[in-house]
């Protein structure tokens, strides 16, 4: 059954018979692979040619109907589209580019080499190419860079009847038809109706008189992350995009929200692995550029490790007097490090999500302390049984840990929820201060509070 997304209208996607396909083209059945293809949803053929040997692929595209292999193109791997690219006829460049969505356009374009971009620009027509080059002007990461300028603008004067006239004539290459915005001679936004609203109402209906002004909208220099975020809080299917004079340059579409959403992510988890983030696929990361988005957070782990080790070292006539207070340290700093971890982790997922503020630490400070002396009296009780069974007679010493314990859970929940906050306060990315960083600062927080505790208890 056809959907529509995006605006475009495909197949519902389904499994594909690539052993079939495949003997197609080595039987040379090149009428039937066509047919066959174009019945296909234009991400599973694109899987297809990418499986394919490279001088099979451009054989394969070529025999896509012209309809069809635009969208095609718009999902294969950038090496592939360069591999096409260089391959084709400058006519065939120039159709590509001429009905690829323009963001579709902008975002190939920043991931070709130079040469292939030059040749591209080269062959799109005056209109395309100055409409290309103003998209790649706006900021990187920002609503301007990921909009496209495929969309329906309707004129308030216009009745139910004469909106649909327009929409027939002018729709079939636009992203999205389902939403549509009202301009005046200026472009200036004035409102947004949906293709519910016209079909709900006569044909004599001005569309001033069903239009909802109340917009929701972005500037072009907005971070992605915030065009993300009304998405999210408002439930929408797409967002117009103004510059700042409120003139409708744009619109952001779902499909593009979720391609953020999974480029904001992997960029967190790599951060919350204390790595630098990296832009390109793993499997084509050369291990030079990996090794170099990893040795800058591990060498400042490691030298902050050292603080560790001087604690260690200060205390070493405590060592000397009790060697079995050193069996502990892996103990207190693997759950000090656990502990902080957690609380990190879920306030920087909180705060990505929009469900705490900077202004509500000392609410959170005040419920993670809360949950610490929760978890420490579970955890310190356990402790305290079973070193009563391992260590008997040894009752000052399974006191000592089981209240460094405690404690040091305390200070690591303290520690973990605070410091993403802070982060973000000083306009950091709260997903630096994630698991590796926290284990460190709470491993030299804990050794000084259990040795401290040692040195009073049992007086060494």
């Amino acid at each position: 059954m056809p959907v529509d997304v995006g605006g475009q209208e495909c197949m519902a996607i389904g499994s594909y018979d690539r052993e079939e396909l495949t003997e197609l083209l080595e039987d040379r059945q090149f009428r039937k692979l066509r047919e066959t293809m174009s019945e296909m949803n234009e991400v599973d053929i694109a899987e297809f040619i990418e499986e394919l040997e490279p001088e099979k692929k451009v054989l394969v595209y070529r025999m896509l109907p012209k309809e069809l292999a635009a969208d095609v193109f718009s999902f294969l791997e950038v090496d592939d589209q360069e591999h096409i690219i260089n391959s084709i006829t400058d006519a065939e460049v120039s159709k590509i580019i001429e009905d690829l969505f323009v963001d579709d356009a902008v975002d190939m374009l920043e991931e070709l080499p130079a040469t292939v971009v030059k040749r591209v620009m080269r062959t799109a027509g005056t209109e395309t190419r100055q409409l290309i080059n103003q998209f790649l002007q706006y900021p990187e990461n920002s609503a301007g860079s990921i909009m496209t300028a495929e969309y329906i603008g309707l004129k308030k004067y216009m009745n139910v009847e004469q909106a649909f006239a327009y929409i027939r004539a002018h729709g079939v290459d636009k992203e999205t038809i389902y939403t549509c915005f009202v301009t005046d001679g200026q472009r200036r936004l004035e409102g947004v109706v949906t293709i519910k609203d016209l079909l709900m109402n006569p044909y004599e209906m001005k569309i001033q008189d069903i239009m909802d002004e109340n917009v929701i909208k972005a500037v072009t220099t907005e971070d992605q992350e915030e065009v993300v975020d009304l998405f999210n809080k408002y439930d929408l299917m797409c967002l117009p995009v103004v510059d700042h004079e409120e003139r409708l340059v744009g619109i952001v579409t779902v499909d593009d929200v979720v391609d953020v959403m999974e480029e904001e992510a992997t960029e967190d988890i790599e951060k919350m692995a204390a790595m630098l983030p990296s832009d390109k696929p793993y499997l084509k990361t050369g291990i030079f550029e990996l090794a170099k988005n990893r040795i800058v957070w591990l060498t400042v782990l490691m030298i902050s490790s050292m603080i560790t080790g001087s604690i260690l070292t200060y205390y070493e006539a405590a060592f000397a007097a009790l060697p079995l207070l050193v069996s502990f340290v892996p103990m207190l700093t693997g759950t000090g490090g656990n502990a902080g971890s957690q609380s990190s982790t879920t306030i920087i997922r909180a705060m990505t999500i929009g469900d705490v503020e900077p202004r509500d630490i000392l609410r959170i400070v005040w419920k993670e302390i809360r949950v610490a002396v929760v978890v420490g009296v579970i955890l310190a009780g356990l402790n305290f049984i079973r070193l009563m069974l391992q260590y008997p007679g040894e009752t000052l010493v399974c006191v000592t840990v089981v209240v460094s314990l405690m404690l040091t859970i305390i200070l690591a929940k303290t520690i973990g929820c605070t410091l993403p906050i802070l982060a973000q306060l000083l306009h950091l990315d709260p997903a630096i201060m994630a698991a590796p960083l926290i284990s460190t600062i709470v491993d030299a927080c804990s050794l000084i509070v259990y040795f401290q505790i040692a040195c009073h208890l049992l007086a060494i």
